[in-house]
Parts: C-alpha cells; sequence; structure tokens
C-alpha cells in the first residue's frame, strides 16, 4: 500500500530500474518467509500446537513488519507488498489471523513514518471490505478466495490513490507497484498450495500404507494360524512360500527335513499325479483339486485335499501355483462311517427278511424232532440235531434283535450287580475251561442309568469271547473303576491268543468274526447297546498276550 513518507521527493523515471529491483528483493525475501513455517510444519506435528490460528497470525504479522521495513521509498511515499500476508491470511485461515497481520503492520507503518490519515483510513476501509467479504465467499476454495480478495485489495488501492490525489500522474508506477502486489499473493498462494497438495499425497501415501500393512497383518494372522496347509511354487518348483501351518499340521516347520522339495512331503504313490498336475498348471492357466497323501513327521500319512490354482505375473505368463491343502481324514472317516451306516441298514433289512423267513420252519422243524425223540429213542443224532437248531434259533435271534430293537426302559442300577450276575451265569462253563474271573471294584457302588438286560446281553458276549479265547485256561481280569465324577470304566482283559492290531479296527462290523463260526453280529450289537448309553467301548490287544475291552458309561448323578 502506498503511505506518505515525511519528506516528499521528486519521482524520476531512471530510477525505476532500482525499483523493479528492490522489489525483486522484498518478493525473494517474503518467499523466504512463506517457504520457513511450510517447511517446519512438514517436521513438526501442528496439532499439538493450541491456537494454530492465532499464532500464524502473529508469525504473518512479523512477516508484514519486515516487509514495512524493506519498503520501497519513492517522493515522499512508501511502496511495499505488507498486503501480500495480509490477504494470504484472509483467504486460508479466516479474518482473526488476516485481522491480527492487519494490525501488526499497521503498527509498524505508523511507527515507521507520518500521514497517519491515508494510513489508518485506508487499512480500516481495506479490513471492512476483507470481513465482508470472507463471509461472502466462505463456501469457495482457498485459491478463488484467494482470487477474489486480490481483486478487492485493487479496487480498495485505486480508491485510496484517487481519494488522496496520490502520484495521479504516475500511472505506470501504480501498475507496476500493483503487479509486485499480485506477484507477492501469487507466490505465497502456489508456496501454499504446492505445501498442501505435497502433504495430501503425502498424507494419502501413510494411509494407503497403513492399510496395505493392516491388510498385509491381516493376512499374514490368517496364514499363519489357520489349519489349512499354503504352498505357493515358482515355476522352477521351488517354494517361495511355505506357511507355518506345516509345522502344527505335519510338524515340519520347514522343507529341510524332507530334501528341500514340496514333493518330498507326497506320498510315492502320489508324486506321479502330483508332478502332472503342476506341469499341466504351469502349462495352461487352471484351478484344479486332487487327493493326496501327505507325511507327518512320526511317518504316518495324511489325507490332504489340496486345491491348486495356478497365477500370471507381471508379464501375463504363469508365474506362480498356490496350493492349498486340507486335512480330510475326519471327513474320510465320516464317509466311512456313513458307508458303515448304509451296510448296517442293508443288514437290518436283510436281517428282518431273513429271520421271519427262517423261524417259522425252524420252530415245526425243532418241535417235531422232539416229538419223535420222545416216541422213538433210536433215533441218531437226535441231540446234534437239537443243539444245531438251537444255534440256528440264536442267530436268528440276534437277527431280529439288531433288525428291530425295542425301545429301552431305562432305569437306576448298580453295575456290579449286573456284573455280577453275568459272571455267575458264567461260571460253569468257565470251571469246565479251566478259567477264573478275577474282580477288582475301586468304589463302593456304581450307579448307572440303563436297561438292564441290555447290558447283561453285552457283558455276557464279552465274557463268553474271552472264555473262547482261551482253551488252555487262565485269568479273566474285570476292573471297575471310576474315571471321573460323571463316568465310570469296565475293562474285561483276558489271557487269550490276542489279535492283530491291523484288525482292531474292523470288529463290530456286521458279519465280520475271528471265530471260525462266528457271525460278526454279538460285538455289533454290543456297539449299538452302548452307543445307545452313551456309552463308548475299545480295544487293545497284542498278540500271544491278550485281550483288553473297555467300556465307558456316564454315571446316575442323580442317585
Amino acid at each position: 500500500m502506498i503511505d506518505m513518507l515525511p519528506n516528499g521527493q521528486s519521482f524520476k523515471a531512471g530510477e525505476s530500474g532500482l525499483i523493479l529491483f528492490d522489489y525483486m528483493v522484498n518478493l525473494s525475501i517474503f518467499s523466504l518467509l512463506v517457504s520457513t513455517p511450510l517447511v517446519i510444519r512438514s517436521f513438526w506435528n501442528h496439532r499439538s500446537l493450541k491456537q494454530l490460528r492465532v499464532w500464524t497470525g502473529i508469525y504473518a504479522g512479523l512477516v508484514s513488519i519486515i516487509l514495512v521495513v524493506m519498503a520501497v521509498k519513492q517522493q515522499g511515499y512508501a511502496y511495499d507488498i505488507r498486503y501480500a500476508p495480509i490477504i494470504l491470511m484472509f483467504a486460508y485461515l479466516g479474518p482473526v489471523p488476516g485481522l491480527i497481520t492487519g494490525a501488526f503492520s499497521l503498527l509498524t507503518r505508523l511507527l515507521s513514518g507520518g500521514h497517519w490519515a491515508p494510513a489508518i483510513i485506508g487499512w480500516t476501509f481495506i479490513m471492512l471490505v476483507f470481513s465482508g467479504l470472507h463471509l461472502g465467499t466462505s463456501r469457495l476454495s482457498p485459491f478463488k478466495k484467494l482470487a477474489a480478495f486480490s481483486g478487492a485489495y485493487i479496487v480498495a488501492y485505486l480508491c485510496t490513490v484517487f481519494t488522496f490525489r496520490i502520484l495521479i500522474d504516475e500511472p505506470l508506477f501504480h501498475v507496476q507497484y500493483l503487479v509486485f502486489v499480485m506477484l507477492g499473493v501469487l507466490l505465497g498462494g502456489l508456496l501454499i498450495e504446492s505445501y498442501e497438495r505435497l502433504r495430501r499425497i503425502i498424507e494419502e501415501k501413510k494411509v494407503m500404507e497403513k492399510s496395505l500393512e493392516a491388510s498385509e497383518a491381516q493376512y499374514r494372522l490368517i496364514a499363519e494360524n489357520t489349519s489349512d496347509l499354503i504352498l505357493v511354487l515358482d515355476r522352477d518348483q521351488s517354494v517361495s512360500y511355505f506357511s507355518p501351518s506345516h509345522g502344527h499340521v505335519l510338524g515340519y516347520p520347514s522343507l529341510e527335513g524332507v530334501g528341500g522339495e514340496a514333493s518330498g512331503l507326497v506320498h510315492p504313490d502320489d508324486r506321479g499325479m502330483f508332478h502332472d498336475m503342476i506341469r499341466r498348471l504351469f502349462e495352461q492357466e487352471d484351478a484344479h483339486t486332487m487327493e493326496i497323501r501327505l507325511r507327518h513327521v512320526e511317518g504316518r500319512w495324511i489325507d490332504f485335499e489340496s486345491r491348486c490354482r495356478s497365477v500370471r505375473g507381471e508379464g501375463g505368463r504363469i508365474e506362480h501355483i498356490v496350493i492349498i491343502g486340507r486335512d480330510i481324514s475326519e471327513r474320510k472317516k465320516a464317509e466311512e462311517f456313513l458307508l458303515q451306516s448304509e451296510k448296517l441298514s442293508v443288514v437290518g433289512q436283510l436281517a428282518a427278511g431273513v429271520a421271519h423267513e427262517i423261524r417259522n420252519p425252524l420252530t415245526t422243524i425243532k418241535g417235531f424232532l422232539q416229538v419223535y425223540k420222545r416216541e422213538d429213542q433210536r433215533i441218531q443224532h437226535a441231540d446234534l440235531l437239537l443243539s444245531e437248531l438251537e444255534r440256528i434259533e440264536i442267530i436268528t435271534g440276534e437277527l431280529l434283535s439288531m433288525a428291530k430293537p425295542q425301545a429301552a426302559q431305562l432305569t437306576s442300577t448298580d453295575i456290579r450287580e449286573l456284573i455280577e450276575y453275568t459272571i455267575e451265569f458264567l461260571s460253569p462253563q468257565a470251571l469246565m475251561n479251566r478259567i477264573e474271573f478275577i474282580r477288582e471294584y475301586k468304589d463302593a457302588a456304581y450307579p448307572i442309568l440303563c436297561e438292564k438286560n441290555q447290558l447283561k446281553q453285552v457283558f455276557l458276549n464279552l465274557l463268553k469271547n474271552a472264555i473262547e479265547a482261551m482253551p488252555a485256561g487262565g485269568e479273566i481280569r474285570i476292573t471297575l473303576r471310576r474315571t471321573s465324577e460323571e463316568e465310570c470304566t469296565v475293562s474285561v482283559e483276558d489271557q487269550g491268543c490276542g489279535i492283530p492290531e491291523e484288525l482292531l479296527p474292523r470288529l463290530g462290523q456286521p458279519f465280520y468274526s475271528l471265530k471260525e463260526k462266528g457271525t460278526g453280529l454279538g460285538l455289533m450289537i454290543c456297539h449299538r447297546i452302548i452307543k445307545q448309553h452313551k456309552g463308548t467301548i475299545t480295544y487293545t490287544s497284542k498278540v500271544k498276550e491278550g485281550t483288553r475291552v473297555e467300556i465307558r458309561l456316564p454315571l446316575d448323578i442323580m442317585f
């Protein structure tokens, strides 16, 4: 703004070069002063500074003081660009910092020279115009506000010039002054806008980096804690990623234990299929599923369903294959159980038909044979025939029991009574086979909720099997103990010939028996009865040492 100095001087055109140089110095220093806080702000979190607008206004006021001190003096007037920081404050931070900056510049001007009237009147007029303009431009962007405030300043400047008739005959000088003020505003605006744009880019980059880190951490969390095996193969079939789940599931934290190759984990019979699948996926982008067996560190093999997908690299060429394997051992067991259940259903239907068709003529044959025996004692082998007929009756009874299970009438019973009844019933047979029953009861009472006759049938089958497994005699140890407050265990251990370990899982299947004349229905019915009583039955055995059968049943806690 133009301010009067105490002593007037004549304006000479030859001094315009010197004035131009002074303006360039002013612009350079102004640029430095504008850039300094922007640079400091990039290293210092401004949010920690309270009343930021006030402190910014004070700093801009100090800048305006420096600009007033460096004013260009000509013909009794001082020319400076101190209104450039005022315009910037109003455009970017509002009237409060703008008025603070303006107050600093006015006080400095009043202290540095005379002719106060034009300075005070011009300053007041401009502050009022800027404050009113701020209300009308609140929705505009800072750069558009800057243009509006610059235009308002030009109008106010011209009004001041014509009101006080300041250098009316030197229009080129006023044009030069306004150009340099506008250059100061433009330069300051460009510096601030450049900084703000750079700051936004940096903040967006930081947000993106944090988002990427969070996403990576999330995927890493999933990959490192999933039970699925994740493997990434490169074109040379080297492993670029080996998920930590391999250590949890297979016991191999790395491939060093299997020769450093993924195929080292694969069952020898499945390696050909594995290599063919990898080769096809590298030749053509596709996804395939295969079932393979992988080796556990303990030496056993585990069934896995592996999903393989080829992945293209940046050049569009297939560079990787991602293999995700899932343990399907439990699913295999469930499928086997379902198959077993279907088999049992078919057996039950067959058993019902067979028992129905056989039992009626069997009763007739047995009845007439008994009559003939009473009438004629000379009939040979009558007792043998009756014995075999009774055996057929037992088998048909087991078939009917399997096909049409009766509704269980549960009562609270001490399981010791059922065991004692069964031992007493089998004592003559045990005595004939030189077998001794040894009982071990750890507690006084074992109340359970059960159907007595069904559990008697279970104990009868188990003890008969134990007796038949010991043709040379020996001991059968029956142990009863509590395994918890809500469960008891009955174990029957013989000293018989034992059962090979690989055959133990087949015990309880229909029509599977290790006895020469066995049907395999006895143990199957035992399994079904124990399951109905919410219990479990397990077998352990060693060849030539004996077999141990354990039954776990829930106790009647209301007893």
